[in-house]
C-alpha cells in the first residue's frame, strides 16, 4: 500500500492543476446540486420493533388522518393575581384564541377549547388549550409556527400570562456560531503548530471543501433518499474534524521529509505513502463505526451513519490527492520562516529534544507509575457511570427563559408535573367479543395502578379500536413516570389473556422510554461489532495482538470515564452550574452510543498515527523504546494539535441553549480530552515500554495469514533504497528546477 500511495502522492503533485481543478469541479456540482434541489422534508422518525410504534401504526390504520405522532402544542394561561381563567373577560379571551387557532393553519388537525375539555386547574387561575397537527415537528412551516406564537399576545396585554409547551416549537438547533469558533481555534492552534500561515490555512481550506462536497451532496439527495434536516449535521461536524486531522498528518510529515532534505516532489510522495497510509486505515476505523450504526436499526441513525461515512472516504481521497496538489502550489512557503532562513543558508538546525521527546524519555524511565496514575485516574472518573440512567429530556431541561421551560412549569404547577407527559393506551378490540367492557377494564386496571388522571375510552368509527389517555403523577423523564408505562404494559398482558383484547402503551413519553431501552439493548452488539472489526483491522496494520488489544482497551476506557464525567455534571448535577445545567436528569438516550461511533473514530486516528510512526521506527531497526521516543518525537506535536482543535470543535457546542446540543458537546469534548492526552499520551507509551519487543509479538502463522499491506512504508524504504543505489535518486520527476527550489 506504501509503495502505491508513493506513487499516488508524487503524481498529484506533479498534476497539481488538473487534481485541484477536478476537485473543484465536484465541489461546483454538488453545490449546484444542492441549490437546485427541492428543499429537505424531515426524515420520518421511527423506531421499528418498539411497542410504542407499533401502538402509532395501528392508530394510522385504524384511524387514518387522525396523524398520531403528528406535533402538539399546548398553550397555557395563568390569570392575573386573583383573579380566574373562568372569569368572563379570561374566558372569552381563551375562547377567541381557540377560534384563531383552528383557522390559523392548514397543518392544524385538532384543537382542544379548555373549557370543554376540563383542561381548567381546581383553583381556576391556569388553563391550556391542546393543539394537534397533521405533520411532526421537523416539518411544520414557519408560518404555522409564527401563528402559534402570535396567538397569545393579545391575551398578554390584557394581563394573562401565556406561555406555549410541545414540541411544535422545537426547531432544529442552529450550530452556525459554534462551527465558526471550532474553526478559528483550529486555525490558531494550526498556525501556532507550523509557525506558517500558508501550512496552517491548507488543512482547514482543504478540509472545508470536503465538508462542502459531503454536506452539499446530502442536500442534493435529501429528497431522493428521505434524509433528514438532522443528517448533514453529523456529517459537517465529522467532516470537519477528520479532515483537518488528516490533512495536519500528511502535512506534518511532508515538512518533516523537507527538513531531511529531501525534493518537494520526493517529500510528497513519501508524506502520502507512510503517513497516508495511516490516513487511510484510520479512515477505514471511523468508517466502520459510523456504518456499524445501522446495528440499532433505527433508520435515521442509520442514514445518517452512512451519509457522514461518505464524507469521511471524501476526506481521505481530499488527503491522498488534494493535500499533496496544494502543498505543490504552496512551494516554500509551507515551511515556517525559520526553517526557510536555515534553508536559504544551506544549514540543518539542530535537532533539540522537542517536548514530545522529553515526554516520551520521562515515560520509559517511570513507565508503571505513569500508566498506575492514567489508569487509576480514569477509573475514579468513570465510577459514576455506573449510575447512568438513559432517557430523552423534556421540556423541563430547557433554560428558564424559554417559553417551553415556562409552560411546563405553569402546568406542573396548576395540574401537577403528569400533565407534561401523558401517556396514550390503546386498545385493539377486534379480537375482544365484547370490546367495550375489555377497554373499561384497562381504564379500571389503570387507575389502581396510582396516576393521578385517567381519561375514559374514546373508540374510532369502527368500533375496534379504543384510545385511553393516561395523566401520570410524576414528570415525563422521571424514573417513577417509566416504572407506569411498564406496569401498563404488564397488566395489559392479563387483560389480552382474560379478554383478547391487545394494550399497547405509546405517547411521546412511551415513545422516549422505548428509544432508550433500544439504544440501551444496541449498545453491547455495537460496541462488539466495532471495536471487533477495528480489532482486525489494526491488528493488519500493527502486524501484533497485543498493540490492537490495548489500543481498544484503551478506548474502552476513556469512553466509560467519559460516560463517569458526564452522570456526574448532567444527572447528578455536580459543576452544573459552571456549564449551564439547569435541570438535572437522565442522559439523553443516544449519547452513549453516539459517543462511542464519533469519538471510536478520533481516537483511532491518534493510535494509528502515534504508533504506525513508532512501527515505522521499530521496523527499520530501533530498539523498541527508541522507537517510541521517534514517534513521540515526530507524531507528538501532531496528535496534541489534533485533539486541542477537536476540544475546541466541540467544546464550542457547551454554549447551546439546547441541553441535548450541550451534553453532546461536552461529552464529545472531554472524550476527546481523556483519550488523546491520558490513554494515547501516558498510557500507551507506558504499556509499551512495558512490553518491549512483545508488543510487536504476531504469531508465525498469523503472520504468514495476514496480508502484507506495508503501513510502515518497510518495502518502499528497500525500493527507494535499491533506486538510490542504481543512480536512479529522488530526482525523478522533479529536475534542476526542483532541486533549486528546495535550495531557496
Amino acid at each position: 500500500m506504501a509503495t502505491f500511495l508513493y506513487k499516488l502522492g508524487r503524481l498529484t503533485f506533479r498534476r497539481r492543476r488538473f487534481v485541484a481543478l477536478i476537485w473543484v469541479a465536484l465541489l461546483a456540482v454538488a453545490g449546484i446540486g444542492a441549490a437546485t434541489a427541492p428543499a429537505a422534508t424531515s426524515s420520518s422518525f421511527s423506531i421499528p420493533g418498539t411497542e410504542a410504534q407499533r401502538a402509532f401504526d395501528l392508530l394510522d390504520q385504524r384511524n387514518p388522518g387522525t396523524s398520531a405522532d403528528g406535533a402538539t402544542a399546548r398553550v397555557v394561561f395563568k390569570a392575573p393575581g386573583d383573579e380566574k381563567v373562568t372569569d368572563p373577560a379570561n374566558k372569552s379571551e381563551i375562547t377567541g384564541i381557540v377560534k384563531k387557532l383552528q383557522s390559523g393553519s392548514d397543518q392544524i388537525a385538532s384543537v382542544a377549547d379548555p373549557f370543554e375539555q376540563q383542561a381548567v386547574s381546581q383553583d381556576g387561575s391556569t388553563a391550556y388549550i391542546s393543539v394537534s397537527y397533521k405533520v411532526n415537528s421537523m416539518e411544520l412551516t414557519d408560518g404555522t409556527r409564527d401563528s402559534l406564537e402570535d396567538v397569545g399576545k393579545d391575551a398578554q396585554q390584557n394581563g394573562m400570562k401565556v406561555e406555549i409547551g410541545g414540541d411544535a416549537l422545537q426547531v432544529m438547533p442552529h450550530t452556525g456560531t459554534a462551527e465558526i469558533i471550532g474553526v478559528v481555534i483550529a486555525a490558531i492552534v494550526l498556525v501556532i503548530t507550523f509557525g506558517s500561515l500558508v501550512a496552517a490555512g491548507l488543512p482547514l481550506v482543504t478540509a472545508l471543501v470536503g465538508v462542502g462536497i459531503g454536506v452539499s451532496t446530502i442536500t442534493a439527495l435529501a429528497n431522493v433518499l428521505d434524509l433528514g434536516s438532522t443528517t448533514s449535521i453529523l456529517a459537517m461536524m465529522i467532516g470537519l474534524a477528520v479532515g483537518i486531522d488528516y490533512a495536519l498528518f500528511i502535512v506534518s510529515r511532508y515538512r518533516a521529509e523537507l527538513a531531511e532534505g529531501r525534493e518537494h516532489e520526493e517529500a510528497a510522495g513519501r508524506a502520502v505513502g507512510t503517513a497516508g497510509s495511516a490516513v487511510v486505515f484510520a479512515g477505514l476505523t471511523v468508517v466502520i463505526a459510523l456504518v456499524g450504526l445501522a446495528v440499532v436499526n433505527i433508520p435515521m441513525l442509520t442514514k445518517m451513519g452512512f451519509a457522514a461515512a461518505g464524507t469521511v472516504a471524501i476526506a481521505v481521497l481530499i488527503a491522498l490527492t488534494l493535500v499533496p496538489a496544494a502543498l505543490g502550489f504552496a512551494g516554500k512557503r509551507v515551511m515556517g520562516r525559520k526553517a526557510r532562513k536555515a534553508a536559504e543558508a544551506e544549514k540543518r538546525p539542530e535537532a533539540k529534544p522537542n517536548m514530545g521527546t522529553r515526554w516520551a524519555r520521562f515515560v520509559l524511565r517511570k513507565p508503571v507509575w505513569v500508566m498506575l496514575v492514567g489508569v487509576l485516574g480514569l477509573g475514579i472518573i468513570a465510577v459514576p457511570a455506573a449510575s447512568l440512567e438513559m432517557g430523552l429530556p423534556d421540556d423541563g431541561a430547557q433554560p428558564k427563559s424559554t417559553t417551553q421551560r415556562q409552560a411546563y412549569d405553569m402546568l406542573s404547577d396548576g395540574f401537577g408535573p403528569g400533565f407534561n407527559g401523558p401517556l396514550l393506551a390503546v386498545v385493539d378490540t377486534k379480537n375482544s367479543s365484547d370490546g367495550k367492557a375489555a377497554a373499561d377494564r384497562v381504564a379500571e386496571e389503570i387507575e389502581s395502578i396510582g396516576v393521578s388522571a385517567v381519561i375514559p375510552p374514546v373508540f374510532n368509527k369502527a368500533g375496534d379500536t379504543a384510545t385511553i389517555t393516561v395523566i401520570p403523577k410524576d414528570r415525563p423523564s422521571s424514573h417513577a413516570t417509566e416504572e407506569v408505562v411498564h406496569d401498563i404494559r404488564d397488566a395489559g398482558r392479563d387483560i389480552k389473556a382474560d379478554t383478547g383484547a391487545e394494550v399497547l402503551v405509546t405517547g411521546a413519553t412511551a415513545m422516549n422510554i422505548d428509544f432508550s431501552q433500544k439504544m440501551n439493548d444496541a449498545l453491547l452488539p455495537y460496541l462488539a461489532l466495532v471495536v471487533g472489526l477495528a480489532f482486525l483491522l489494526l491488528m493488519l496494520v500493527f502486524r501484533s495482538i497485543l498493540v490492537p488489544l490495548k489500543a481498544a482497551l484503551g478506548f474502552l476506557l476513556s469512553v466509560v470515564a467519559a460516560l463517569g464525567a458526564v452522570v456526574a455534571v448532567f444527572q447528578w448535577g455536580w459543576l452544573g452550574s459552571l456549564f449551564g445545567v439547569e435541570q438535572t436528569g437522565p442522559i439523553m438516550s443516544m449519547m452513549p452510543i453516539f459517543m462511542v461511533g464519533v469519538v471510536f473514530g478520533l481516537a483511532m486516528d491518534y493510535e494509528v498515527f502515534l504508533v504506525t510512526r513508532m512501527r515505522e521506527a521499530y521496523v527499520h531497526g530501533e530498539s523498541p523504546g527508541q522507537a517510541v521516543v521517534t514517534g513521540f518525537q515526530h507524531g507528538a506535536r501532531v496528535v496534541t494539535a489534533a485533539a486541542v482543535i477537536m476540544m475546541a470543535v466541540f467544546s464550542g457546542f457547551i454554549g447551546s441553549s439546547e441541553q441535548m446540543i450541550k451534553m453532546i458537546g461536552f461529552s464529545l469534548a472531554i472524550a476527546v480530552f481523556f483519550d488523546a492526552f491520558v490513554v494515547r499520551m501516558a498510557i500507551v507509551p507506558a504499556v509499551l515500554a512495558l512490553l518491549g519487543k512483545r508488543a510487536w509479538w504476531l504469531p508465525r502463522w498469523l503472520d504468514r495469514a495476514l496480508p502484507n499491506v506495508d503501513v510502515e512504508g518497510e518495502k518502499l524504504q528497500k525500493q527507494l533504497t535499491d533506486d538510490s543505489g542504481s543512480g536512479q535518486g529522488h530526482g525523478d520527476g522533479g529536475g534542476e528546477g526542483e532541486r533549486e527550489l528546495v535550495r531557496v
